[in-house]
């Protein structure tokens, strides 16, 4: 008999939400708080945003390829190169930025939680939606 799938325990559910706010609300309190002009603040919170899409594509599609669903190699390219830009991009931003050491720190801690929140959401969304799914077909079986 088949094990039932199970899905992630509400505390890593849990702790993937606060990942991504923690994350994302560290980045934008920083932003709103720091003194450089509008045009950087808009830079970072593009790369931000950009960052987070790229980051969640990405992983929707290694999971659709690792349970047969076709990708297009071009887009699971354009996925990869996504998220590489804007790690690239933020990178050189923070290496050119007038800010002091921990403020680069900061920053670039702030993008990567918020980047592994949002994976790991989003991982989250699918196995629960797998899970439901697959107890609305045993109950239909039944």
């Amino acid at each position: 008999m088949a094990h039932p799938q199970l899905g992630p325990t509400p505390a890593f559910v849990a702790a993937s939400w606060i990942a991504l706010l923690a994350g994302a609300s560290a980045f934008m309190v920083g932003l709103w708080n720091a003194t450089m002009q509008l045009n950087e603040k808009g830079y970072y919170f593009t790369i931000l945003m950009y960052g987070l899409f790229a980051a969640v594509s990405l992983q929707k599609s290694v999971r659709d390829r690792a349970e047969g669903i076709p990708v297009s190699g071009l887009y699971f390219g354009l996925c990869w190169l996504s998220l590489i830009l804007t790690l690239l991009l933020l990178t050189v931003g923070l290496m050119n930025a007038t800010l002091t050491m921990s403020e680069k720190g900061f920053y670039a801690m702030a993008f990567l939680l918020s980047l592994f929140g949002a994976v790991a959401v989003q991982k989250n969304v699918r196995d629960l939606s797998a899970v439901k799914q697959q107890a609305a077909g045993q109950v239909d079986a039944k």
